[in-house]
């Protein structure tokens, strides 16, 4: 007997769509065009926000921070082949920083590919990735796409965080299964992940090394503000009274005011310290690889990290503790009431001593008065705004932009200053700008060199499309790192190092409905920060600072090579 019964059918494109929804996936950041404008149009239409760029760069840059602000992977969605690649800067630097996040790549046919027979964008775009991502997978059935996004989600978050690359060929995007098969086909991720404890040896080793110390020190790092184990970390640091040091991104986990902030006499404690705590923070070149003039070979060392591979990288660590900060922390902190941990109080006054004689030098060039404006007097007036802003995120990158704002701009609370990070890259100030105002509907302003700004000017046109509470600050010196260099061949072309002269970042900023202001005072600076703020509309100020001021490289221009001819 024939039955006229139909069954409810799908395609690849429906399911992939089904399992980001399912797993409470909010936001898609991405570039659309083959083969993926489709699913992008079907984003939107089950109720996920499509953020559509100019550039895949900054659409992984913001998945990337969205993933870094919330513990669950942020999802960057591109085209095949060029498209792909742009991307996949975001995600191996989403990888190196220790960022959850997953890029989904439409790519070429594989039959056609695999042969090399020149499809359209061919590449191998799955093992292209490979040397830059925690994982690479491609789904050629409609059947595994769920279960292929479960296992992307929990890589890119479980250990230490990263990128996963998530390669759809158009094939499967177009491929049908019936609508029951498929449902049953996707899981669902619960996040938070599981704990990961350390053993508990680890913790009693490490409180019993700190109550032999008399000049102990606390790095905190990335790691340790993307755990979100704020409180733990603020009630060990106060119940102990050890000094500790923000690095940058780890500024604001407790406010940079507090009394115990050593940031001040960075290189005092580091080179005076006789038990060092890393704490989410890896001894790469930020901390000059724990080696060097700032650094005693007779530190001990304890290494808070949830990758046993990180330690003994540089220095022999004296005591690893190997699982989540949360976890670590939360052990350390209950463990306290069997130890006695109290630092030296002349370690403590001499780090006191030496924060008020560096806090004094600083004051002298944030109060100088110049005529064109300097990074100083520039960020001291940004700096006087921003305090009455205290959950406002900021982004920062550059050369002298970020190295003085870094010192200048004081953070309050965790998780709010995001920047070059781990590889010192630059281009990601429009992408995180747009992701952490997306993903937490917070104010943001971008503090940004006219050089950095100009790897991805572009998204301005995002943040106006978007109306974004976005401000833009633009220190303008008409070059990169500083904008006085000639042409050594004495020919008409600019330097090197050189930018447009007087360029007028606001003016194109106000061709895409923002608002722009050009400020040449301090004064002028505050009033327009003020009032971008308060407005909450997109906005970009055209700092105008001198030409001659900044250092090659900032503060890390040792890095250039040297030559060795005599």
């Amino acid at each position: 007997m024939c039955s006229d019964t139909v069954i409810p059918m799908t395609d690849g494109m429906h399911i992939i769509v089904d399992a980001l929804k399912k797993n409470g996936i909010e936001t898609v950041y991405g570039v659309v065009g083959i083969p993926i404008t489709d699913m992008a149009r079907q984003i939107q239409a089950e109720g996920i926000r499509y953020i559509g760029f100019r550039h895949e760069q900054s659409a992984g840059n913001a998945a990337a921070i969205s993933g870094y602000l919330t513990q669950k992977p942020g999802i960057c969605l591109t085209v095949s082949a060029p498209g792909f690649l742009n991307g996949l800067v975001a995600l191996a630097n989403a990888t190196v920083n220790g960022f959850p996040m997953i890029q989904i790549s439409g790519s070429s046919d594989r039959s056609i590919t695999d042969l090399q027979k020149g499809d359209y964008e061919e590449l191998d775009q799955m093992n292209a990735a490979k040397p830059f991502v925690k994982a690479s997978y491609r789904v050629n059935k409609p059947e595994d796409l769920g279960i292929a996004l479960a296992r992307a989600l929990r890589v890119a978050a479980s250990g230490r965080p990263g990128g996963v690359y998530l390669d759809l060929t158009s094939e499967v995007l177009a491929s049908v299964l019936d609508k029951k098969t498929a449902d049953q086909s996707i899981p669902v991720v619960r996040f938070p992940l599981p704990k990961q404890i350390p053993d508990n040896d680890s913790i009693n080793n490490a409180l019993a090394l700190l109550a032999k110390a008399q000049k102990p020190l606390i790095i905190l790092g990335k790691g340790a503000a993307y755990s979100q184990a704020d409180e733990k970390i603020t009630q060990f640091i106060e119940s102990t009274g050890i000094p500790y040091l923000p690095m940058s991104m780890a500024k604001g986990l407790l406010p940079d005011t507090h009394p115990l902030s050593a940031a001040t006499a960075r290189s005092f404690a580091l080179e005076n310290a006789d038990v060092i705590v890393l704490v989410g923070a890896r001894l790469n070149w930020l901390l000059d690889h724990g080696k060097g003039k700032h650094w005693s070979p007779e530190t001990k060392l304890i290494q808070l990290d949830i990758d046993p591979n990180e330690i003994d990288s540089n220095r022999f660590i004296t005591v690893p503790v190997i699982g989540d900060i949360a976890a670590s922390m939360e052990l350390l902190t209950t463990n306290l009431k069997n130890v006695k941990i109290s630092p030296q109080k002349a370690w403590i006054d001499s780090l006191d001593e030496r924060k008020q004689i560096n806090a004094q030098k600083m004051a002298v060039k944030l109060n100088t008065k110049t005529s064109p404006l300097n990074y100083f007097n520039a960020l001291r007036a940004v700096r006087d705004v921003l305090v009455n802003h205290k959950d406002i995120y900021v982004v920062n990158e550059g050369a002298n932009t970020l190295d003085n704002a870094r010192n200048i701009i004081d953070m309050y609370q965790p998780r709010k200053r995001l920047d070059c990070g781990t590889w010192g890259v630059m281009g990601i100030g429009m992408g995180y700008s747009i992701g952490a105002s997306i993903t937490s509907g917070l104010p943001v302003v971008a503090i940004e060199g006219d050089s950095a700004f100009g790897f991805n000017g572009m998204e301005v046109e995002t943040i106006c499309r978007y109306n974004l509470p976005v401000t833009i600050l633009i220190f303008n010196n008409n070059g990169i790192y500083r904008g006085d260099a000639v042409n050594l061949d004495n020919g008409s072309d600019p330097a090197p190092t050189s930018l447009m002269e007087n360029a007028r970042y606001d003016k194109m900023f106000e061709a895409f409905g923002g608002v722009g202001y050009c400020a040449l005072t301090e004064d002028d600076i505050q009033k327009a920060l003020s009032e971008s703020i308060a407005s909450g509309k997109p906005s970009l100020i055209n700092i105008v600072i001198d030409p001659s001021v900044g250092t090659e490289s900032g503060h890390i221009s040792n890095l250039n090579p040297k030559s060795n001819l005599n």
